[in-house]
């Protein structure tokens, strides 16, 4: 396997719904080590660099009986299933007893089977890490106590909520700064220096079975947030902030290990410097879904470096469907952003049958839904063009200037992009409003002067022939219905 691309592609599958859902295909039980071929060849895309198996580690049966008393969570598991059944919670991905890989799931044996399925195909395997927190199950209480933030009785019998008893312990609950605690993790301490190099140990055991890892909330271990979370309670507070310790000594034995962070509160590029090479664009998402072009186009004006450590999406197992929260012009136009700007892009599997109920990470099934055959195949086209390509692979990215007139303002509703290659031109123009939008895209090209350029589409088969003095001197004019978009082939 060659290095990471530099703008990678990742598919996320939550691992144990998709394995029973193959189980009830063919029916026998099937695990990561006994998936068949054309099923690794379903989510081995044309044009995915990644898949993120979701949820592969030993769930805690501790946390399991807190979510099965929980009114709230069971609320949710039948507003998501309605025909709920009591196997189909098997409890949060997220509330990890140990990392190791379920045996439900095949164990050790099945994900480096599933591993090597991946690399035939070209693909990558990225896996989960919470760094903030473990089960109230997991070994470290009563071998690791030092690995966690701990209080006493007093702390117990004053706030039960935010404190529990193991091993004759007083241990916190997880948490951050902004909400209340989670009742079915423990708090690690992130100034520990026993929990850094127990941190460093899990890492690298990850990167013994993977390609890269996606740490969970990732900036709840920076040294400012787990302060101002935990203040005394933490103790001294180590010169070096808690990721780049980390990641330089998982990197020492790993270089080529990719580290993707969850991250939020406009601390992607902190978390950039400390050592991440991409963080969640959570920005972008929530400009796309409910606000216009020019927020978007000014989100997109930030330094070149900071856009390819993002990771661009629609949506993940945290956020609402797509499908369900754009109408389907909208969708498209916002799939089309994602999946040509620079940096990584994340799919969440079901996004492109058009699923509209996100299941809770707790549940084993989902409901049954009709497939938008329309949509699937307009995403498994764009991705396999912006693939095939190889804008993303070997270009230079740069946002371009869109002008118009002053009797018609309506080409502010335009974004627009070009990627420069040796082996190719592209121009992506997405008009993000529901309105026709004209305007002039100012193109970096100089050397289109002198004749009849052709503009193909990558999403068709139309061509246009424009005159390139025009090109270079005014712009090429562009007139998009609403949520239209152009992605195209500029022939020098």
């Amino acid at each position: 396997m060659t290095a990471w691309p530099e703008h990678p592609v990742i598919y996320e599958i939550n691992t144990l719904v998709w394995l029973r859902e193959l189980s009830s295909r063919h029916g026998r039980v099937v695990t990561l080590g006994e998936v068949p071929e054309p099923a690794w060849d379903e989510i081995a895309l044309p044009g995915v660099d990644a898949v993120w198996l979701m949820g592969v580690w030993e769930r805690s049966p501790a946390g399991l009986e807190i979510a099965l008393r929980d009114e709230a969570l069971q609320a949710s598991f039948r507003a998501a299933l309605p025909d709920l059944r009591p196997d189909d919670v098997v409890g949060s991905p997220y509330c990890v007893r140990d990392y190791v890989v379920d045996a439900s799931l095949g164990g050790p044996e099945g994900l480096a089977a599933a591993r090597a399925q991946l690399a035939a195909r070209g693909v990558r395997l990225i896996l989960d890490y919470v760094p903030n927190h473990v089960a109230p199950d997991h070994p470290w209480l009563t071998r690791r106590p030092g690995c966690l933030v701990q209080g006493g009785r007093d702390d117990l019998a004053r706030d039960p909520a935010a404190f529990l008893e193991a091993g004759g312990r007083i241990f916190a609950r997880g948490r951050d700064p902004y909400f209340a605690p989670w009742p079915d993790v423990v708090q690690v301490n992130a100034f520990s220096e026993e929990l850094r190099t127990a941190a460093v140990d899990t890492l690298a055991s990850i990167a013994d079975q993977a390609d890269g890892v996606r740490c969970d909330m990732a900036m709840l271990l920076m040294t400012d947030v787990f302060a101002k979370t935990w203040g005394a309670r933490a103790g001294t507070a180590p010169a070096e902030d808690f990721w780049p310790y980390t990641i330089p000594r998982v990197r020492a034995h790993h270089p080529d290990f990719l580290f993707v962070a969850e991250a939020y509160w406009d601390l992607e590029w902190a978390l950039q410097q400390q050592g991440f090479d991409h963080c969640y664009d959570k920005r972008l998402h929530d400009r796309l879904l409910h606000e216009g072009a020019e927020s978007v186009r000014a989100h997109l004006g930030a330094d070149a470096g900071y856009q390819r450590g993002l990771v661009r999406f629609l949506e993940n197992h945290d956020e609402p469907r797509a499908a369900a929260t754009l109408s389907p012009e909208r969708e498209r136009a916002a799939a089309v952003t994602i999946a040509t700007l620079p940096g990584a892009t994340l799919w969440h599997e079901g996004q492109f049958e058009g699923r509209r109920v996100r299941p809770p990470v707790f549940l084993a099934r989902r409901p049954e839904e009709p497939v938008d055959e329309e949509l699937r195949l307009f995403q498994h086209q764009l991705l396999a063009a912006v693939a095939s390509s190889g804008m993303r692979t070997e270009g230079e990215w740069q946002l371009l200037d869109c002008t118009g007139w002053p009797d018609n303002s309506t080409h502010e509703n335009l974004v627009a992009w070009s990627w420069t290659a040796a082996s190719g031109r592209h121009l992506v123009v997405v008009n993000l409003s529901a309105q026709p939008a004209q305007g002039r895209v100012r193109l970096p090209w100089t050397d289109l002067r002198g004749g009849t350029r052709q503009l193909t589409e990558l999403l068709g088969d139309m061509t246009y022939e424009r005159d390139g003095d025009e090109l270079v001197d005014q712009g090429l004019f562009v007139a998009l219905e609403g949520l239209h978009r152009h992605l195209v082939t500029v022939l020098p």
